[in-house]
């Protein structure tokens, strides 16, 4: 498909800059088939069925924006992708001074070595000393906040809690699961008394989420991989939901991403561990999900194609419209949908 057909224009006051508080104060829009009701997060046990599982991605995101220099020229990274204990996949900016085998000093005793530029242009960078990478970054680095915010603000000392999940606890990703930014312990136990089960897995979501769709078609697009992991109980209870007749939920695109790439062609999850570069357009076959809570996503995104496919793209065209219509806030600290795509 032509990806002028995702298009849509958002007024730049729409974009959220800060999280509701409490978290579920936010206002969530549903969409049922084709039925359409704004409500908040906090009425979102009203909206599922006792049965049904919601499946949360508990990726911690780590400090990943370092800010330093080569000699006398400023270097910034954003890493992207752990390659191994001591190296990671960088977008770098300043890039055109920075040559394969020089240092970067980050601060703070925080070192690494420019290894390998890849044909992306990022580069992988080996960190020095024996301290692990995460206790560096806690020392030298800053929370990475979508370019669409931090491009009107500073980050602050409020993003290292704002920016993080209540399920965070895999360090690894450099960008929240935003979907799921908006749950409290309240919510969880109301969500509980109404017998709606919660599972989790972890996708660790990479910088890649935050680049343009360049092509003009989809088919040319070539997807961001990132890594992650369903074990295999949790596979099985997540099979089990569905066997009873429950419906599995993703709470977020990272964990439907994940779903979908563990799912066989019979719908069931089977057990998964490594990358995945899952693409998602309108046509795709959903096979492990039954439904989506996730944010408001920017246009032309790969993000925005994936619940288009879910939904229907004139669905999600007419429900955009309503929600800027409506005034409902965009983006990662912006407000929720939950999707429930007709049987």
């Amino acid at each position: 498909m032509r990806v002028d057909a995702f298009d849509f224009d958002l007024p730049n006051d729409r974009i959220a800059l800060r999280p509701a508080r409490p978290r579920d104060a936010a206002r969530m829009l549903v969409v049922a088939g084709n039925e359409v009701a704004d409500a908040g997060v906090s009425d979102l046990p009203a909206w599922l069925r006792r049965g049904d599982c919601l499946v949360f991605n508990d990726t911690r995101v780590i400090p990943a924006q370092l800010a330093g220099r080569r000699g006398e020229a400023k270097i910034g990274a954003t890493l992207h992708k752990r390659i191994d204990l001591r190296r990671w996949q960088a977008f770098v900016r300043n890039a055109k001074r920075l040559r394969v085998g020089e240092t970067v000093d980050f601060g703070a005793g925080v070192e690494a070595i420019a290894e390998e530029r890849l044909a992306d242009g990022s580069f992988i960078l080996a960190f020095g000393g024996d301290e692990p990478v995460e206790v560096l970054l806690e020392r030298a680095g800053t929370m990475p906040l979508p370019p669409y915010i931090a491009g009107k603000r500073a980050t602050d000392d409020a993003d290292r809690a704002d920016y993080q999940t209540m399920f965070a606890r895999e360090d690894g990703a450099v960008a929240a699961p935003t979907a799921a930014l908006h749950f409290t312990p309240a919510l969880l136990a109301a969500l509980a008394d109404a017998g709606i089960a919660t599972e989790t897995l972890t996708l660790h979501v990479g910088a890649g989420t935050f680049l343009p769709v360049k092509a003009d078609d989809t088919e040319d697009h070539v997807m961001h991989a990132e890594w992650g992991r369903i074990e295999a109980d949790a596979a099985a209870r997540l099979n089990a939901v569905r066997a009873a007749g429950g419906r599995v939920i993703a709470v977020g695109t990272t964990s439907l991403r994940l779903l979908e790439s563990a799912a066989q062609d019979d719908g069931m999850i089977a057990p998964f561990a490594g990358d995945t570069s899952i693409f998602i357009t309108p046509g795709y076959r959903f096979k492990a999900i039954d439904g989506l809570m996730t944010n408001f996503h920017l246009p032309r995104s790969t993000l925005f194609m994936l619940v288009s496919a879910l939904m229907g793209l004139e669905v999600m065209q007419a429900t955009y419209a309503h929600a800027i219509k409506n005034e409902y806030r965009f983006y990662s600290y912006g407000d929720a949908s939950l999707l429930l795509p007709a049987a």
